[in-house]
């Protein structure tokens, strides 16, 4: 059984088989012209609703405006909070540690408990898993639930913001969130140095797992060209292998990236004393990258500032082959 550090870090990353969402399916009822019955300082709360949303537990219908949103998931609640819908969340997960101001709780994502969710008189709950089957257990008693699995790749990422957008009634906040994030990841890999063939190797515990390219966090490195030294291993693992010490001296990455140095306290000094590791190009080059934890396995707005880390890193490293 893997370690919980890795199995967290897997589920967030989209390990876990669930169904996609989409926004192909998010409609909204037409807003009426004002009229004697439906005068033109209508609640602003109901402007845009009902509203249906294609999410990875079906279509959910919202009658009316969210205004006591539960998040049970570290990466919804960034995104919520990005795109305008902060005054409305009322709890978090004890997963969802940013923005500082989201209002965190002791609930749990990974273990949810019913009762105490509905304590918090949610009127949306949004989940990114589905455990217990706590989605069918809030339907009982009429909570509307969205599930947006971990995404697998960034088209997904965009389709849950925009799906958490319609929601909460912050849709157009939401494609200006979508639209930033497409835009600065093209000009941070249109930045990235071509042609250089660098090879890495993304950490997510000390065992040591590793991420391929087929994952999402692999499909951002893709971005900048660079060269996965565990798309090779033996045992993929879902796209998530245990590889060996051995494995990864003898792959000699241009570049290590450390996604386990807020839970494990990992840094080039300590790769330096495991067996074999000292010599590696990328501790001897000072090309060992240390990651915000959090935002290495979170798949909202700040993928970007995950990418910006790894352009910077690509960038130095090229610098560093040419002297």
């Amino acid at each position: 059984m893997r370690p919980v550090r890795t199995a967290f870090a897997g589920a967030l990353l989209g390990t876990l088989v669930l169904a996609g969402c989409g926004q192909n399916g998010t409609t909204a009822a037409p807003t009426a012209a004002p009229t004697a019955a439906s005068p033109a300082t209508a609640p602003a709360a109901t402007a845009g609703f009902p509203v249906t949303v294609e999410a990875g537990n079906g279509k959910v219908t919202l009658d009316k405006k969210p205004e006591r949103i539960v998040s049970l998931s570290a990466a919804h609640t960034e995104t919520l909070f990005a795109i305008g819908a902060g005054p409305q969340v009322v709890a978090v997960d004890d997963q969802s540690n940013y923005p500082p101001e989201a209002p965190k709780t002791n609930l749990s994502g990974f273990k949810p408990n019913v009762e105490a969710i509905v304590a918090q008189k949610p009127d949306l709950v949004i989940v990114s898993n589905d455990i217990d089957k706590v989605v069918a257990e809030l339907g009982k008693l009429k909570v509307p639930v969205l599930l947006e699995p971990a995404a697998t790749k960034l088209d997904e990422a965009y389709d849950e913001i925009t799906d958490l957008g319609a929601a909460t009634g912050n849709q157009a906040k939401a494609g200006e969130v979508v639209a930033t994030m497409k835009s600065s990841l093209e000009k941070l890999a249109a930045a990235a140095p071509k042609g250089k063939k660098l090879t890495y190797y993304h950490e997510l515990d000390q065992t040591p797992y590793a991420a391929t390219s087929s994952t999402f966090i692999g499909q951002i490195y893709g971005l900048f060209g660079l060269t996965n030294i565990a798309d090779k291993a033996p045992d993929p693992a879902g796209g998530y292998p245990k590889l060996s010490a051995e494995f990864v001296a003898q792959a000699d990455p241009d570049l290590i990236f450390l996604a386990d140095t807020k839970c494990c306290q990992q840094s080039k000094e300590t790769l330096a004393k495991r067996p074999g590791w000292k010599d590696l190009s990328a501790i001897k080059n000072d090309q060992v990258v240390q990651l915000d934890d959090d935002i290495a396995s979170r798949w909202g707005p700040r993928v970007v500032d995950l990418a910006q880390t790894i352009g910077d890193a690509v960038g130095k490293a090229a610098k560093a082959a040419k002297s």
